[in-house]
């Protein structure tokens, strides 16, 4: 099969390559996918680039996440379930085997039915940032009719937590950089979308959430953003962060005992794989139910993997996919 993939870290265009693999078969327990789109997210550039090395045997295949159908099954996987549409979430973790290229092999749990209504492009957006935000969002317990503010509603984890928040039957406030990522916010659903550049956004916030306060926090950005969270929070509120800045940011440790702010900081490699699959089979369900919905998307052929990842790095809006076909 042809596969983007590299042996060695460093930039995109210098260490990611196409070439021919043998095509991978599903042992005990996995099945193979003929890999339709392919999601990127940063974590796939972090780990080649060596900003966030994992060991590599031989070669990586790059990307998490993908969508296509179950073509061949191991030892254990019910054979019916060849000829399935699946979302793929994780599947270069621990393996080199990711979704840039025409096949891959997972462990059955981590390839999700993706029902007829759902597109390809959606469910190939779907793993990273889907199951991060459902972290953020339910490590702590339920979220209904509590004031949640997602930091970046724009970017792929904040989409799905937004839709993720309603569905839960929360309130959701976001923030937002300006007007094109504004309207991709409201049309994720939230009930309030703030540009946290404007002068007013703190008091914007406070008017909406009440005397109460924010309830939960879903950051992208904790040094850059805590100013805000802490001044709209009610006390004994939660952060959870998801992502890191280049700088680490300084604590203000007074402020957050006043506020009894409780931390949260997700990195999926490390959560449960218990709580992993109940998440994916809660975005399983949202999907059925028709509650989540696809970005602004950017396709790449295989070829030009590197200038994808590339596109990513830079920060492009939406989800940008790699189409191995």
């Amino acid at each position: 099969m042809r596969a983007a993939l590299y042996d060695r870290y460093g930039p995109a265009g210098e260490v990611l390559r196409v070439d021919d693999v043998a095509t991978p078969e599903p042992g005990p327990g996995q099945v193979r996918i003929r890999i339709e789109a392919s999601g990127i997210n940063p974590t796939d550039w972090k780990s080649r680039s060596g900003a966030t090395p994992r060991p590599i045997a031989g070669f990586q295949i790059p990307h998490h996440d993908g969508a296509g159908v179950i073509d061949a099954v191991g030892d254990g996987v019910d054979p019916g379930r060849n000829g399935q549409r699946v979302w793929v979430m994780m599947a270069a973790a621990g393996s080199p085997w990711g979704t840039a290229a025409e096949w891959t092999v997972v462990p059955q749990e981590q390839a999700l039915p993706l029902p007829d209504s759902a597109s390809i492009e959606l469910g190939a957006s779907l793993g990273v940032p889907a199951v991060t935000a459902h972290r953020c969002l339910f490590a702590d317990g339920p979220i209904e009719g509590k004031t949640v503010l997602v930091a970046g509603g724009a970017g792929a984890v904040g989409h799905f937590a937004i839709e993720q928040a309603k569905r839960a039957g929360a309130r959701v406030i976001t923030t937002v950089s300006g007007p094109e990522k504004a309207d991709l916010a409201a049309k994720a659903g939230a009930d309030l979308v703030v540009n946290y550049r404007e002068p007013g956004a703190v008091d914007e916030i406070r008017a909406f959430a009440g005397d109460a306060g924010v309830d939960h926090v879903v950051e992208v950005a904790l040094g850059a953003n805590l100013e805000l969270d802490l001044a709209v929070i009610r006390n004994g509120a939660r952060i959870a962060c998801y992502a890191a800045e280049p700088a680490d940011p300084a604590l203000p440790v007074r402020a957050c005992m006043t506020a009894n702010v409780v931390f949260r900081f997700v990195l999926l490699y490390g959560v449960p794989r218990e709580s992993l699959v109940q998440a994916a089979r809660d975005l399983t369900a949202a999907l059925a139910a028709g509650a989540l919905t696809e970005l602004p998307v950017t396709r790449f052929p295989l070829d030009h993997a590197a200038a994808a990842q590339d596109a990513v790095e830079a920060g492009a809006v939406g989800k940008v996919l790699v189409i191995p076909g």
